[in-house]
């Protein structure tokens, strides 16, 4: 089961990644989940999203809904 997260996107990175503070200090690098591709959901820096965490690695993730 995946961890799910709230944060703020802080830098818009190429290549479709985003980078998300969590927790006021600790970053992730988290990329956009599907169903808001197929919807076009657009992401600014200050947004506040939910970030589904990696497994393995707490430092990746993926944005899975906009706040």
């Amino acid at each position: 089961m995946a961890r799910e997260v709230e944060g703020v996107v802080d830098v818009q990175l190429p290549s479709g990644l985003y980078r998300v503070v969590v927790d006021g200090s600790r970053s992730i690098t988290a990329h956009v989940g599907g169903g808001m591709e197929r919807n076009v959901i657009r992401l600014l820096v200050g947004d506040r999203v939910v970030v589904e965490l990696a497994a393995r690695d707490l430092t990746r993730g993926r944005i899975v809904r906009k706040l």
